[in-house]
């Protein structure tokens, strides 16, 4: 079953992502209290999705214990394959999304974790870019509805 392990998010560019059982998601904005939550939002900066698994997979590899909500992305699934809904709507709970872009890796988010080989690990891992198209809570545990 396809599912939110984990909800994120921080006020501001520099500061920790903190974690959430619940989020308000505003059609076209964001997510309520994210940075990038503005009125006339870029589709691509509404909302990020990355997958747990990715983040095993990684920390196992690299013999680290990186929390989920440090590779900063709003949520954290479980159970999906995000790539393949690039270009694609789909549900996470009763919010509807559309998936435009892949997550790129960022030297800044390799600076940030101190770890050299993110840039290269998380090339098509690093999840998901979506528009929100629809107003709704997303919940931890919630299902993803493609």
């Amino acid at each position: 079953m396809s599912k939110v392990l984990k909800i994120g998010i921080s006020n501001n560019s520099g500061s920790k992502i903190q974690s959430f059982d619940s989020i308000k998601a505003i059609k076209g904005r964001g997510l309520e209290n994210d940075r990038h939550f503005k009125e006339d939002n870029d589709k691509r900066c509404q909302i990020t999705l990355i997958e747990m698994e990715n983040i095993i997979s990684y920390n196992k590899k690299s013999s680290k214990n990186i929390s989920p909500l440090e590779f900063r992305r709003n949520i954290i699934t479980q159970g999906v394959s995000l790539n393949n809904l690039l270009n694609k709507e789909f549900f996470i709970g009763s919010v509807k999304v559309k998936a435009h872009d892949l997550c790129r890796p960022c030297k800044h988010l390799q600076e940030l974790l101190g770890q050299e080989d993110i840039l290269k690990e998380f090339l098509h891992k690093g999840g998901l870019r979506c528009e929100i198209l629809s107003n709704g809570s997303i919940n931890i545990n919630d299902k993803i509805i493609i």
